[in-house]
């Protein structure tokens, strides 16, 4: 929901103010920051320090306006490297003090520039410290940034706010989703063949994947069962992605057909929300999320605690302290956030199945939790050793 005129970076810096409006009618000026134009999403805010480009390009973000907490943003520009996906997909840029000169071997433009390119219109200048401070006091909400040398008055801007699609019923994943099947091919001799289902997929994902000897299979979010088993997948994986869980009917359905197969299965973040819809927990949407790459979360199972990097607004409702009966056997929370208790991880008890909400391939760090792929790994290599035995 952007509408920009790019211009250059010395005349977007020097000639257009920017206004930034939340729904609950709070306003922060500032200039404009990479496009000039309007645009609409729901404001949310990032604690990462670094990784800013793989935050940028994370498909989950789409249709967000992210706010980053840190107040220097920018100082190592762009690389060609580092892009998650094929575009970015915030919907809008807050920063405070943007770097006036990127510094970095691997820097091709500097970050203000590469927004301008894609159209993404930003505000920098802005109090990022009392506007995050006012999202943890009223949550997530509705926002627009307005900028260019012609404003609308104030009730203007926040009617149009207003008007703008909320994140809670929002079916996104297909909008970032693949629409072509593509294949990642094992680094180094090839152990095992994974169907990866992208619902918003992150590029260092079915890396990940690749550097244990996986061959990924990514296919579309609307893959059928045929499709994925047509892979002969000796496990099946779901992406991270954006919207509401709520929405996700033909994932959730997809996902029980792979649970009812007892093929080896792994989620994270929104493949986190389906395992839990399709084992029979609601969702919900939290007050204002976890963003960012310092969230502090428990392993259940080791009692290990790990610094692990997130990106969610909705959570799965189940109990912490108990094992549940579903139609796929007994399931329990396997991770849990430190901060809020909110259910970091899923696992069933009878058969090879597993999710966590946050992003063990983060790029950017921390790598606290990417043991979860040698995990998954694992998984592969007993059933397919059990069936070797049968």
């Amino acid at each position: 929901m952007t509408t920009s005129d790019q211009g250059t970076a010395s005349q977007r810096q020097k000639a257009a103010p920017a206004v930034l409006v939340l729904e609950d009618g709070r306003t922060f000026r500032g200039r404009a920051y990479g496009a000039v134009g309007v645009t609409f999403g729901e404001a949310v805010f990032s604690t990462g320090m670094t990784g800013y480009q793989e935050t940028l390009t994370d498909p989950s973000y789409h249709r967000q306006v992210v706010v980053m907490t840190s107040p220097h943003i920018g100082n190592t520009g762009i690389n060609d490297e580092d892009m998650e996906s094929r575009k970015i997909w915030v919907s809008g840029y807050v920063v405070r003090d943007p770097a006036r000169v990127p510094s970095n071997w691997r820097s091709r433009r500097s970050l203000d520039e590469e927004l301008a390119a894609q159209g993404v219109v930003g505000i920098s200048g802005v109090d990022t410290r009392a506007l995050t401070r006012h999202l943890r006091e009223r949550g997530a909400m509705r926002v627009g940034i307005f900028s260019g040398s012609a404003l609308p008055d104030e009730g203007t801007m926040l009617a149009e706010v207003r008007q703008a699609p909320e994140m809670k019923g929002a079916s996104l994943y297909e909008e970032v989703a693949t629409e072509e099947s593509y294949v990642v091919p094992a680094i180094g001799e090839k152990k095992f063949t994974v169907a990866a289902i992208d619902l918003g997929i992150k590029g260092m994902t079915p890396h990940r994947m690749a550097e244990r000897g996986i061959e990924v299979h990514v296919l579309p979010a609307t893959a059928t069962v045929e499709e994925i088993y047509a892979v002969a997948p000796d496990g099946v994986f779901f992406s991270n992605g954006p919207g509401d869980p709520e929405q996700a009917e033909h994932p959730v359905a997809l996902m029980r057909a792979v649970l009812e197969r007892k093929t080896p299965l792994f989620g994270i973040c929104f493949g986190n929300q389906i395992l839990g819809r399709a084992l029979g927990f609601g969702t919900y949407k939290l007050k204002y999320g976890h963003r960012g790459i310092n969230q502090p979360v428990q392993d259940r199972t080791t009692g290990k605690v790990e610094v692990t990097a997130h990106n969610h607004g909705f959570a799965v409702d189940a109990p912490l302290d108990q094992v549940s009966e579903t139609p796929f056997g007994r399931a329990e929370v396997s991770h849990v956030c430190l901060n809020d208790q909110v259910v970091e991880g899923l696992q069933l008890l009878d058969q090879p199945a597993f999710s966590v909400q946050y992003h063990p391939e983060a790029a950017a760090g921390p790598h606290d939790a990417a043991y979860l792929f040698d995990r998954f790994t694992s998984l592969m290599n007993t059933v397919q050793m059990e069936g070797q035995r049968a």
